[in-house]
């Protein structure tokens, strides 16, 4: 279970949620279903609870397909990074939790 630092994200709250964000959010899609999405989770608990300034979330693309589908989301774990509600950085995959940390770092 996701900690309470991160949020969740869905059709219905994403324009507002993160592409009218004053600030940078980073936003994990993922199913229950995905091993390796998983996997990370323990890794964005620890990201939403170290980065209190960035807006950190998951959108769960089985119940969630709309914003899947805006952003081209063909593979999970997809963590997309928004600045200003445009992208600012994509990672496909299992990713380590350093290369997340300078991402949010960059744009904080």
């Amino acid at each position: 279970m996701a900690s309470e630092a991160v949020k969740e994200f869905n059709d219905d709250n994403f324009d507002s949620e993160v592409l009218q964000s004053d600030g940078p959010v980073l936003v994990d899609f993922w199913a229950p279903w995905c091993g390796p999405c998983r996997q990370i989770a323990p890794m964005i608990d620890e990201l939403a609870s170290e980065n209190p300034g960035v807006k950190i979330g998951k959108v769960n693309i089985d119940d969630n397909p709309g914003a899947a589908q805006k952003f081209g989301i063909n593979s999970i774990p997809t963590l997309l990074l928004f600045k200003n509600g445009e992208i600012a950085d994509t990672f496909v995959g299992v990713r380590p939790k350093a290369a997340l940390q300078d991402a949010l770092t960059s744009v904080s």
